[in-house]
């Protein structure tokens, strides 16, 4: 008895070191960013950096309209990730058949082990030539292409995240569907889905997240043209793009240190949607409880 509470006691040390050591990281990072990122505001151009034009033969290097295509981007894809993800979802725990089902989980599986370039690649030769074609104008290096290949790389974290609060609930509340006189989709609307709100909204934030801070696929499918995005169609830099271009082209001007604010960007968009989301979590457990 005593070995096992000192192992219990052991296994709580571990993991609340490990927790903690990922807490200071994040914050070692943000802090880092935020030295070399201080320079850029007190050398005259203050919060310009954030809420200017992109304008470097000026000396204006304001990162508005790559935190615009960003956003844009990451919400796009957001939008269409989530629902494929949620129905296939749905999907494998109950509402295909079990074949069906069996074969979107591994599908799901495998995708998850596809490389971020593969994505890219294959889209540079299949997708961006239908969005052109469709378009009948521009080169198809578009915020829609690679909003609509983000969707794709992030449908198998999402399902993931959302599967594991999903399939045991599904097994805990069967029996009492059935016994209610419900189907499986009476069973999945009303009983599993409002269980797993927690989940959706984690996963939501982790695809949201993995959207925002991909590299590869806005740098090689968006286009990287530095403007605000006003159609779909247009070509954007993002903020993970324009680190990546810069970090291979300069080192010393007012570009570089935009760098770091663009950094500084990332992490607090991504907190700031790891709290509303929390929040909606939270609010809906307790209007669920008063109900």
């Amino acid at each position: 008895m005593m070995l096992r509470r000192w192992k219990g006691g052991v296994v709580t040390t571990v993991c609340a070191l490990c927790a903690a050591s990922v807490a200071l990281a994040l914050v070692a990072i943000f802090a880092f960013l935020c030295l070399f990122a201080l320079p850029v505001f007190m050398d005259g151009q203050g919060f310009a950096v954030i809420a200017g034009d992109w304008k470097p033969a000026t000396g204006s290097y304001g990162v508005l309209p790559m935190l615009q295509a960003s956003m844009g981007v990451a919400g796009i894809a957001l939008v269409i990730g989530f629902p494929l993800s949620l129905g296939i979802c749905c999907g494998m725990n109950g509402l295909a058949p079990s074949g069906v089902g069996q074969m979107f989980r591994g599908l799901v599986r495998c995708l998850t082990a596809v490389p971020t370039v593969v994505y890219g690649f294959a889209a540079l030769f299949l997708l961006v030539p239908l969005v052109r074609e469709a378009a009948g104008r521009g080169t198809g290096l578009c915020w829609l292409t690679a909003s609509l290949v983000l969707a794709l790389l992030v449908v198998p974290t999402m399902v993931l995240v959302m599967e594991a609060g999903m399939g045991p609930t599904v097994e805990r509340v069967r029996l009492t569907g059935a016994a209610m006189g419900l189907n499986r989709g009476q069973v999945m609307v009303h009983m599993v889905l409002p269980l797993c709100w927690r989940h959706m909204a984690g996963a939501a934030a982790l695809g949201f997240g993995r959207a925002m801070g991909d590299t590869l696929l806005p740098l090689m499918l968006a286009g990287n043209a530095v403007q605000s995005p006003g159609s779909p169609l247009e070509s954007v830099r993002t903020l993970t793009a324009h680190i990546a271009l810069v970090l291979a082209t300069d080192s010393r001007s007012g570009t570089y240190g935009s760098l770091f604010v663009a950094g500084c960007l990332l992490l607090l968009l991504n907190l700031a949607v790891q709290l509303v989301l929390r929040v909606l979590a939270r609010s809906g457990a307790q209007f669920r409880g008063r109900t």
